[in-house]
């Protein structure tokens, strides 16, 4: 099975996990990832500053990008 590794971005602050995970497909990747995502956003949306942005990212066994989850908070005046 390949191994998959979160990162989260946030300003300068990045950081990957050192432990990978094992999923069947990219499907059940994306699955787990979505999952992850949604259990941290209700705590990050209420502390995200104006014009600041949130990353997800899982990565493949190289730690290349396969999927992104972005949040970002605009001031559009």
């Amino acid at each position: 099975m390949p191994l998959y590794f979160f990162r989260i971005s946030h300003g300068r602050y990045t950081g990957a996990s050192d432990q990978g995970s094992e999923f069947e497909s990219r499907e059940a990747a994306w699955s787990e990832m979505t999952k992850v995502c949604g259990n941290l956003l209700g705590s990050l949306s209420r502390s995200l500053k104006q014009n600041a942005e949130w990353q997800m990212e899982l990565l493949d066994e190289a730690k290349k990008p396969v999927f992104r989850i972005r949040l970002v908070a605009e001031s559009v005046r």
